[in-house]
């Protein structure tokens, strides 16, 4: 009787182990979707001025622009998918019926 008892503290450190790991692997999906984000907004950003010091004669590299604003534009389209793939995911979740 005395390990059921036993058994009944492990199982709720059991649960608490596993709902601390459920919101440190919360955490670190909104830390990886927001370096992602903050990563394409920089792509996007070092393009802008990459364009702006070609249009005024700093840069005469046109070859290098056009392969970073390719990066930038590949990378925007990716993370636009993702989002929609969350949202899409989402709305699923939303139509289930428990």
């Amino acid at each position: 009787m005395v390990d059921k008892i036993g058994g009944i503290n492990h199982l709720k450190q059991n649960v608490s182990i596993n709902q601390s790991v459920k919101k440190q692997n919360e955490s670190e999906f909104s830390k990886v979707l927001s370096n992602a984000l903050k990563n394409v907004n920089e792509q996007q950003k070092n393009v802008e001025k990459m364009a702006d010091d070609f249009a005024m004669g700093k840069v005469s590299n046109i070859h290098e622009l056009i392969v970073e604003a390719e990066k930038a534009s590949i990378s925007l389209r990716l993370t636009v998918e993702v989002r929609n793939k969350i949202v899409e995911a989402y709305r699923e979740i939303m139509r289930m019926q428990f």
